[in-house]
């Protein structure tokens, strides 16, 4: 069989419990300035934060710091670039959720450039970014978004005619990815659920892409493997457990790097959609939006003969992986379909992802979000009632 694939660059990867601490070390190697973006309360909540600043002053490092508190616009990424362009800043440094993540990396991407980040939005400006940036490390503080391994850093404007839309170059993956599973050991157990379902949705459709590959496919499914096992204890009985966030944090981590490669499918199309009209979280939208999306992809699937084989052979196998089944020879596709499916509700329900009625969603708004979906890289063609249907159901 003859291969054809392209894989993007990842960051310099650290991870492990305790990996923060080599951040210390690092920092020196880019300058004496360096802006922090962080989120806003958690970390310092966390006592963390006051170590990182005792450990910039030993090292005579001087730090400026912009607070996070939610998705960035473009309001917030051009007020900072205009903040700290005049600062001289060596290395800028995101440490939060993945909204903290696309910040920071937007702000590094945003301070060498003299106009509007509107103007390099995909979709949005007539510019194209040359990938000049300052200096990036990424260290995530939830397991979900991935946007620690990822090029693009999303930026949205929720209202009537809102948007998320990415600020995209080869050139803006981190240059240093640290991610220590005790970061994450503070984050509510909503908050854990929300972003385990991105992450897991990530995964899941990076595996079922168009667009996957052998490599992504292993990312994606080791992905897969750890996460199936810790995503309820990570937000229930095992919240303390560094061993449990450690498999979610790796998770997270091969989603992105997956997602990157291979793209995203129906529910990450309506996600954006849902993110620039509604106050809902991304975590959120993905996760009450996946079960529904994949029973409805499988279901199109069945119905075109052998042209659907291929995707839902690989529902399948991920409904053997759900179900503890030791190697995927001759998988009974129906039943392992089914057992997905009976999985991805089971788990919707057990962590109580909200509903999308609960952030204001109702069915008048249906037509509006399908219009400004997209299928992205699905493994089937879906017409418009069909996603009209995924929506309505969350509803």
């Amino acid at each position: 069989m003859i291969l054809n694939f392209k894989f993007a660059s990842i960051p310099h990867i650290i991870f492990g419990a305790k990996k923060l601490n080599e951040l210390y070390d690092i920092i020196p190697k880019f300058g004496k300035n360096v802006l922090y973006v962080i989120g806003g309360k958690s970390l310092k909540e966390s006592g963390k934060w006051n170590e990182i600043v005792n450990a910039m002053e030993k090292k005579s490092i001087n730090i400026s710091i912009i607070s996070i508190c939610r998705e960035p616009t473009p309001t917030l990424i051009d007020e900072a670039v205009a903040k700290y362009k005049s600062k001289n800043i060596d290395l800028v440094v995101g440490i939060g959720g993945g909204s903290v993540t696309d910040a920071g990396k937007a702000i590094s991407a945003m301070i060498p450039k003299e106009d509007s980040i509107m103007n390099y939005l995909e979709g949005m400006g007539n510019k194209i970014h040359d990938g000049k940036k300052i200096p990036y490390i990424a260290i995530p503080t939830t397991s979900g978004t991935g946007s620690e391994a990822t090029k693009n850093a999303v930026i949205s404007e929720v209202g009537s005619e809102g948007f998320k839309k990415s600020l995209r170059h080869d050139n803006f993956i981190p240059n240093y990815a640290i991610i220590d599973p005790e970061l994450v050991l503070s984050s509510p157990s909503s908050v854990s659920a929300a972003c385990g379902m991105d992450s897991f949705t990530q995964l899941l459709e990076a595996y079922v892409s168009t667009r996957a590959s052998p490599i992504t496919d292993a990312l994606a499914f080791t992905g897969m493997r750890y996460v199936k096992d810790a995503i309820i204890p990570a937000c229930s009985t095992h919240a303390l457990d560094i061993g449990v966030r450690s498999a979610m944090a790796y998770g997270s981590l091969m989603s992105g790097i997956a997602l990157a490669n291979a793209g995203l499918g129906i529910v990450h199309g309506l996600a954006s959609a849902l993110g620039g009209l509604f106050e809902i979280p991304h975590g959120v939208a993905c996760g009450t939006l996946l079960a529904e999306s994949t029973k409805i992809n499988i279901t199109q699937l069945q119905k075109i003969g052998d042209a659907g084989k291929k995707g839902l052979l690989k529902y399948a196998m991920v409904g053997a992986l759900l179900a503890g089944k030791e190697g995927y020879e001759n998988v009974d596709v129906s039943y392992y379909c089914s057992i997905l499916i009976e999985t991805l509700e089971k788990w919707t329900n057990d962590l109580n992802i909200d509903r999308l009625g609960k952030h204001g969603i109702t069915i008048k708004e249906v037509d509006k979000i399908v219009e400004k979906a997209g299928l992205k890289n699905n493994p089937v063609q879906l017409r418009r009632e069909e996603i009209m249907e995924i929506v309505r159901t969350r509803i």
